[in-house]
């Protein structure tokens, strides 16, 4: 129960804003599971967020199909990438640079339309940087949806809305990849997950009618806010582990 609900936390901050890991993540740890089955078990329980999100936000996603599929097919690249990364790599590669990825992203998408340049028709810039957030999502995850949705913003001169509706998918190809490979390969704990994505699934489809009702400018801050507290609690983690030395 305890998991259900918090997969259902989840689902709302993944759909809404690319943070559902701020919800699972701890959720996990806090149920007994250990650091590395968490992280795989987290990214098999949060499929489960982008299924449901994409059956809420029809009307948001009408007319992105091509791009959106062209992008998923690049990240579902990087997130295999990333996912064997995870397997193979000692623990705490990341730990130094993530806090900083996920603050830059913060601050890209807090300052939104001053940043933007429109280039939906460059597509090798694009699919570049979908590239590497995927690979880092495969990988770990936290707030991956948060680095997708600033590079898409500043990309692309559409409402917050429909950014948020393509970059759920966009993320979760890479998500969705490194699953299965973590489900073949990784230590998953499967009541954990289910119980988790039993919660995400309804989660991720109230999120695009929350996205929906929100004025934009208060919904951009109230994200980008969260992903710098995240930011400052993963570089306090990684100081108190010594990985800064």
């Amino acid at each position: 129960m305890f998991l259900a609900g918090a997969g259902v936390l989840a689902g709302i901050f993944g759909s809404v804003g690319g943070l559902a890991s701020l919800a699972s993540y701890p959720a996990l740890l806090l149920a007994g599971l250990p650091p590395t089955a968490a992280n795989v078990t987290n990214s098999v329980a949060l499929v489960a967020t982008t299924v449901g999100a994409a059956a809420g936000s029809g009307p948001e996603l009408r007319g992105q199909g091509r791009r959106i599929g062209r992008l998923s097919v690049v990240s579902a690249v990087g997130g295999t990438a990333g996912a064997i990364l995870l397997l193979t790599l000692p623990p705490g590669v990341f730990e130094l640079v993530v806090p900083w990825l996920i603050a830059g992203a913060s601050v890209v998408l807090l300052l939104g339309p001053r940043l933007r340049r429109p280039t939906d028709g460059d597509h090798r810039h694009a699919s570049v940087g979908v590239f590497f957030i995927a690979v880092y999502s495969g990988y770990f995850g936290a707030a991956a949806g948060v680095l997708m949705l600033a590079l898409l913003s500043a990309i692309s001169t559409q409402s917050l809305a429909r950014t948020n509706a393509a970059k759920t998918l966009i993320t979760g190809a890479s998500n969705a990849v490194a699953a299965v490979i973590f489900a073949v390969g990784g230590p998953v704990h499967w009541v954990a997950a289910l119980a988790l994505a039993a919660g995400s699934l309804a989660g991720g489809w109230l999120g695009p009618a929350v996205v929906r009702r929100l004025p934009e400018r208060p919904l951009r801050i109230g994200i980008a806010c969260a992903g710098l507290v995240l930011a400052a609690k993963l570089a306090v983690d990684a100081f108190r582990s010594g990985s800064w030395g």
